[in-house]
């Protein structure tokens, strides 16, 4: 039941195809070629880490409150944190 609720509450969950961790990072590399405004690696790190302990994350991947690649996001340094309670980081 909550992995259905999840579903229906997930920002991501409209996509058809389920990509595997290989080819979202091959897609979020790509992005990041696009972007100047980037995060040093240890900040990066730092993100990271708290994203990938954080209930609202998703097969390792996905944000459930925006449905962006958290990989992208934390990369970003004009991002926050989504989570409706107020960012994490």
């Amino acid at each position: 039941m909550i992995e259905n609720e999840t579903k229906r509450n997930c920002k991501g969950c409209f996509q058809v195809e389920r990509r595997s961790k290989l080819q979202i990072s091959k897609i979020v590399q790509e992005q990041l070629q696009l972007e100047i405004d980037l995060v040093n690696e240890s900040l990066f790190q730092k993100r990271m880490d708290i994203c990938l302990s954080c209930p609202s994350l998703s097969t390792e991947t996905t944000c459930l409150h925006c449905g962006c690649y958290v990989e992208f996001r934390t990369k970003l340094s004009y991002k926050q944190c989504p989570h409706p309670n107020g960012p994490k980081w």
